[in-house]
This record gives C-alpha cells, sequence and structure tokens, in this order.
C-alpha cells in the first residue's frame, strides 16, 4: 500500500501533459467515479439512518448523479489550488453546498419534487429548508479532499500508464451509460 501512494505522490510531483481529449477522458472517468462514490455513501448513511438499506437517486444504475457533478464541480473549482489543502476544503464546501441547495430548491419549485430533506434525517444541524446541513456539506468538503488529492492523482497515474483506447473504453462508455441512464430514469420511463 505504501509504494502505490509513493507512486502516486512521485507522479503528482512530475510535470506529465495530457491531450485536451485525455483530460476530458479522466474527467469524464472522474464523474462517473463521483456518482458512484456517492450512491455507495447514501447506502451506508441511509443503512445508519434508518437501519436498512435503501437504494437511493433516481436512476437505474449505481451512481446519484448530484455526486457526479458535484466532483466535477469540485474539481474544476478547485484543482488549481490543490498545494493549499484549506483552501480546497473550503471551496469543496462552497461549490457542494450551492449546488446541493440551489438543485434541491429549483427541483422543488419547479417539478414540486422532493429529492432529500434533511429535515427528516439525523445529524441535521445547520438545516436550511431541508436541502442542505452541517453534515452534508461537511462531508462533501472532506469528500472534495479526497476527490483532490487520491481520487484524481490515481485517474491520471491510470491514464498515463494504460494504453489509450483502453483508457478511453473504460472512461467514454461507463459516462455514455450514466447519461443515458440520467435520460431514461428522469425523462423517459
Amino acid at each position: 500500500m505504501a509504494n502505490i501512494i509513493n507512486k502516486i505522490k512521485e507522479f503528482e510531483n512530475k510535470e506529465y501533459e495530457f491531450s485536451k481529449k485525455e483530460k476530458i477522458e479522466i474527467m469524464l472517468f472522474l464523474i462517473v467515479c463521483s456518482g458512484i462514490f456517492g450512491f455507495i455513501y447514501e447506502m451506508l448513511f441511509y443503512r445508519i439512518d434508518l437501519g436498512y438499506f435503501v437504494k437511493r437517486g433516481t436512476t437505474y444504475g449505481p451512481w446519484i448523479p448530484i455526486y457526479g457533478f458535484g466532483g466535477l464541480f469540485i474539481i474544476l473549482v478547485s484543482y488549481r489550488f490543490r498545494k493549499k489543502p484549506l483552501l480546497v476544503f473550503l471551496l469543496s464546501a462552497l461549490v457542494s453546498g450551492l449546488l446541493e441547495f440551489g438543485t434541491g430548491y429549483a427541483i422543488f419549485h419547479i417539478l414540486n419534487l422532493r429529492l432529500w430533506d434533511y429535515n427528516t434525517e439525523i445529524w441535521n444541524w445547520g438545516n436550511i429548508g431541508g436541502y442542505i446541513c452541517f453534515r452534508s456539506v461537511m462531508f462533501f468538503a472532506v469528500s472534495g479532499l479526497l476527490l483532490t488529492y487520491v481520487f484524481v492523482p490515481i485517474a491520471k497515474l491510470i491514464a498515463s500508464k494504460m494504453n489509450k483506447k483502453v483508457f478511453s473504453v473504460i472512461s467514454i462508455v461507463p459516462a455514455i451509460l450514466f447519461l443515458f441512464d440520467m435520460i431514461f430514469s428522469n425523462f423517459i420511463k
């Protein structure tokens, strides 16, 4: 394990140039990974909160879109500041808090649909209208650190070492499935 961590650190310190296509593929890979991470987190959280497993999200697949897009926004806003972990933490909290509040508010007021409601959950301190709470924002801030300092370097390392065509397939195919699942689950079914 220590060897893997050292390789990631060593790779991060090198200046590896990715093409635009490779950068997009890395982002697609990270969107899907973030969506899956959110699905796993919610399954575990609601197991604790409710005492049993609940499939969360609006899609059929094992991902939750707001986590995927939240991961993308966190990377886009905070990654250039990766030398300053406190700033990455604060930006991750801000970006995810605004995304969660804005999305929850818009979905409720436009579609009259409530996908989450912190009013009914445990550990909901600092709850604002059921759309966000302190626990969720802090979880997303810590997740932003994990994304920036673990997932992004691993994705970049994989992309640099793997056959380019293979990495294209493992980044593009799941992203297409993710997109079709979002469209089918939310607009067609």
